[in-house]
């Protein structure tokens, strides 16, 4: 699903294949919450995280979050213009928000929220095309990139 804009780079799709192998290393680890992501920007990866939450007791330490925080660190600024942001599931409401607050452009995602555990959003009735049309189209996105390599984790029929 898109919203018809966005075509992936190549340093995006390494970096879309690596935070699908991240997940899914976690996955085989045992692990609880299994959410990972990066930040590309000027064509080469700044940021990667992975879901904090169960590890810190911080509900807002989702994957997204964290490689934001990172990223903007490393660059030494709040404004991510021009940034993308690569998540192995759709990002929910938090990390949507977030990205727009540090004025990333860009979300490229793997599992998408039409085919996820519907826990995994607070308000599952706000869609990602929700959210682009409340920013006046500020963002563009793609989702179902590699969502096959990642389903075992996120589906709505999958057992934790």
């Amino acid at each position: 699903m898109t919203n018809g804009k966005l075509t992936p780079t190549d340093v995006e799709r390494a970096a879309m294949r690596a935070v699908t192998d991240h997940a899914c290393q976690l996955k085989a680890e045992g692990k609880s919450i299994i959410f990972t992501s990066a930040v590309v920007m000027d064509g080469k990866v700044v940021a990667t995280a992975r879901n904090e939450a169960a590890d810190t007791n911080d509900v807002s330490r989702h994957a997204e979050v964290v490689a934001i925080a990172r990223a903007t660190a490393a660059l030494g600024t709040r404004d991510l213009t021009g940034a993308t942001l690569i998540a192995s599931c759709q990002p929910c409401e938090m990390c949507l928000a977030t990205m727009r607050w540090a004025r990333i452009d860009r979300v490229i995602f793997a599992a998408q929220q039409a085919n996820t555990k519907p826990e995994f959003f607070r308000f599952p009735k706000l869609t990602i095309q929700d959210y682009h049309a409340a920013c006046d189209g500020a963002f563009d996105w793609l989702g179902g990139v590699d969502e096959d390599r990642v389903s075992h984790i996120y589906a709505k029929d999958v057992t934790a």
